[in-house]
């Protein structure tokens, strides 16, 4: 009987991540079945044992977590149900803690053999450190992207090994030789319709702004799918820019690497940016609710990786009514009229983007799930 496989992935984020570790699992473990459910990376490094759910399954917040319940429902019962007659020898769940706790702890009841693996450790040093006594009893090892992770594991006995972040693999592959753009201003809303119907008005108001200000500025928008796409070109309809922005469906590592600068929505692009070297600052509202809960349970002051990573507050952050268009706007400014100012903080997100482990992160988290085979 051949090894075999099931494997949960809810954001594009956990998408690429995936898709990375199941190529070197496919070359490491010929014959291996794998099914599960991901993004469009993930079958093209598995095949058509994925199935894509990201459309749905990549919504954040309290809220709109609520929205979709009944789905969310639907398709556990499916997944669990599709498990139970697969009999994996290994659960591999991709970030996506929210969904994926509940489905290790039905699995865990159901399939008590089968391994479970969680790749990217939930931030349980930023808020939820109950979960830490969930994660021991749900999970046989958790992958962790952070250098610092593992010491928290480390009186629990669960296994906790740092990997690396996949990233670091995904940005070299999307890098190029370029120089940066001194008129070209990234705005980078969000890959979810949540976030640029909440953020994407915001970041024209201050590019109108910032355009006003700076002579020849141009803005770019790379948009993570056609429908997203075609939802930002109806939102910027009669702004102020008069031609000087694009619209365009994907190319974002593209951006990051010909800005001068940029504004972000908090998130995985915003490492993506500082690894690149785009000097930029970072927005984020949530529903107000959720928003309020995660002023009562999240213990850390910086909300962006780059200034965990670093420390101290590198990147400029923005969060709810902060995130304006005056304020944004200025902080873009200093970028076009600081040149020391461009220079530290480039420097500063390259000391803080170095901790992530460099290149060769899917392999070690390949060899890492491979061994639960053996």
């Amino acid at each position: 009987m051949s090894d075999s496989l099931y494997v949960i992935a809810g954001e594009m984020s956990g998408d690429a991540h995936a898709a990375g570790l199941l190529h070197e699992l496919v070359a490491m473990r010929p014959g291996l079945e794998i099914r599960g459910v991901g993004g469009p990376k993930m079958q093209a490094a598995a095949g058509e044992g994925i199935r894509d759910w990201l459309d749905q399954a990549a919504v954040m917040g309290i809220v709109e977590v609520l929205k979709h319940y009944k789905w969310f429902k639907a398709r556990f019962y499916e997944m669990l149900e599709e498990v139970r007659q697969m009999k994996p020898d290994v659960l591999l769940l991709i970030d996506y803690p929210g969904f994926n706790f509940r489905f290790a702890a039905a699995v865990r009841k159901e399939l008590p053999e089968t391994k479970i693996v969680q790749y990217v450790c939930p931030q349980v040093w930023a808020w939820k450190k109950g979960r830490i006594p969930k994660m021991v009893r749900l999970f046989d090892e958790v992958l962790c992207l952070l250098p610092f992770e593992p010491k928290i594991f480390e009186s629990t006995g669960l296994k906790a090994n740092f990997v690396g972040h996949p990233m670091i693999d995904e940005l070299e592959e999307d890098r190029i030789e370029t120089e940066r753009d001194p008129k070209l201003v990234a705005l980078m809303p969000g890959s979810r319709e949540s976030e640029v119907e909440k953020l994407f008005p915001m970041m024209l108001e201050a590019a109108a702004r910032l355009s006003a200000s700076h002579q020849g500025l141009r803005f770019e928008v790379p948009a993570a799918t056609k429908t997203l796409q075609w939802r930002m070109e109806e939102m910027a309809k009669g702004n102020r820019l008069e031609g000087a922005l694009t619209i365009r469906s994907g190319g974002s590592h593209e951006l990051m690497q010909k800005a001068f600068c940029g504004v972000i929505a908090s998130g995985t692009a915003t490492v993506e940016a500082g690894y690149y070297g785009l000097p930029y600052c970072l927005v984020y509202k949530l529903a107000w609710p959720t928003y309020m809960l995660a002023k009562v349970v999240v213990k850390i002051e910086d909300v962006g990786l780059v200034n965990i990573l670093a420390g101290e507050r590198v990147i400029d952050e923005f969060i709810q009514s902060e995130a304006d268009p005056v304020m944004v706007s200025r902080s873009l400014g200093r970028f076009l009229t600081d040149p020391e100012h461009v220079a530290k903080t480039r420097e500063a997100m390259a000391a803080a983007t170095g901790k992530l482990g460099g290149t060769g992160a899917h392999q070690r988290a390949a060899a890492a799930v491979s061994a639960w085979f053996e």
